[in-house]
């Protein structure tokens, strides 16, 4: 395996980069220094939103390309370079199915906040929500949201793909349905996806599969792990990730990222 050609370094955050208790490594932002002076482009991943993204990652955030809500938004600096919303065709359908299941939590995206429902609202379940959508208000009814949504993201306390996949699987057509992980399935356009996002990264900056390097854990980063020869499934990742993956590598609380990237900097020096 010969990583010393590579330019481009793309990062799922749950279940991948974060540790169990959602926090970044200190060695992380060590070894990310040394790939910046080796001009290695860095992409953060997530199916967060870009706020939060940057609440994890706040220390190099003038540094990196952000991929935030699942590919809906990316973002360099200030600048946005790609906003894919959700077109509201069949939205309402949607909200009507999530109202009939009280089990079910929905957070509608934006780029500047959340809201979650009020009909579902406690307050476990908004300190549970508030750790990937700090930024939220509560509404009744999605008829209340003037902005843009990106993405509506459904918990379940339980088992997502088990609860409610098999329940919004026949918006796929129309919509692009991902298990993002176990307590999470995420609605949003069919264009809003890691690997769009990425697939734009590496033409805007003529990088080609071979120069990249992808990390992921779920069903929502199989896209981009697709763009890369060296496309890493964490030792905790879902069977489908670690099937469509090229190589292993530890689990995110074993430091899997820290450690590819540390051979990384080995073939680069």
């Amino acid at each position: 395996m010969d990583l010393s050609q590579i330019k481009l370094v793309v990062t799922d955050l749950d279940g991948t980069l974060l540790n169990s208790k959602h926090e970044v490594s200190p060695l992380f932002f060590e070894l990310f220094e040394v790939l910046k002076k080796h001009h290695v482009l860095f992409v953060a991943a997530s199916g967060r939103p870009y706020y939060s993204i940057i609440e994890k990652l706040h220390p190099i955030k003038d540094d990196i390309i952000i991929v935030a809500e699942n590919g809906g938004i990316v973002m360099e600096q200030n600048n946005l370079l790609l906003s894919t919303p959700l077109r509201r065709g069949k939205i309402l359908d949607i909200e009507s199915l999530i109202n009939s299941k009280d089990e079910i939590h929905p957070i509608f995206c934006t780029a500047s906040k959340a809201y979650f429902s009020h009909n579902s609202s406690s307050d476990d379940y908004i300190k549970t929500l508030m750790e990937y959508y700090p930024k939220f208000s509560l509404v009744k009814s999605i008829n209340e949201i003037k902005e843009d949504i990106i993405k509506i993201a459904l918990y379940h306390s339980e088992d997502s793909e088990k609860h409610v996949y098999p329940l919004f699987k026949k918006f796929e057509p129309d919509y692009k349905i991902k298990i993002s992980g176990k307590h999470f399935v995420d609605i949003s356009d069919n264009l809003a996806n890691k690997g769009h996002a990425i697939s734009m990264l590496q033409n805007s900056y003529n990088i080609t599969t071979d120069e990249s390097l992808v990390f992921g854990d779920y069903n929502n980063d199989i896209e981009m792990l697709k763009l890369a020869t060296y496309s890493f499934a964490m030792e905790n990742a879902h069977e489908n990730v670690l099937k469509i993956a090229n190589h292993k590598t530890k689990s995110n609380d074993g430091f899997g990222v820290e450690y590819i990237l540390q051979k990384l900097i080995e073939a680069k020096s």
